[in-house]
């Protein structure tokens, strides 16, 4: 099976599909190539997001979370809050202004050498530099 391939500057992952998610799966396979700005999350703790907006990908909730472990890919599909992609860093709880949300975990990020620091680095760049460019294609 394919997998994703995530750049956020310079830094580099690789995450598996999420068996348990099909037809998220077949609506993100749909938005890709994702690019897009990557923020920090104001409600959700160690957690980034790509936010969606109004857009709607036509799913319901399915392997659905609301907490994403570090390297786990979830959408929540819109509804109370916008539609947004969060990609977790830390401990975290996908959360709105209206409260926790339950998103969809689609993917996970592959462990290689360094992945766990790769990651905190997005959250650190994110927090501190401010939003980041990110890029979600699916390859192989």
């Amino acid at each position: 099976m394919s997998h994703l391939e995530i750049i956020v500057g310079d830094l580099h992952f690789s995450a598996r599909w999420e068996a348990a998610a099909p037809r998220t799966i077949e609506a993100i396979r749909a938005m890709l190539p994702v690019e897009s700005r990557l923020i920090h999350c104001r409600w959700s703790g160690e957690s980034t997001w790509i936010p969606l907006g109004d857009f709607r990908p036509g799913i319901d909730f399915e392997n659905h979370t609301s907490h994403p472990a570090p390297g786990q890919l979830a959408i929540y599909p819109g509804g109370i809050s916008e539609c947004e992609i969060f990609f977790p860093y830390g401990a975290c709880m996908t959360a709105s202004k209206v409260g926790q949300l339950a998103a969809n975990h689609f993917a996970t990020i592959e462990p290689d050498e360094g992945w766990q620091d790769r990651l905190r680095e997005v959250g650190r760049r994110v927090l501190w530099d401010g939003a980041q460019p990110i890029r979600i294609v699916e390859a192989g």
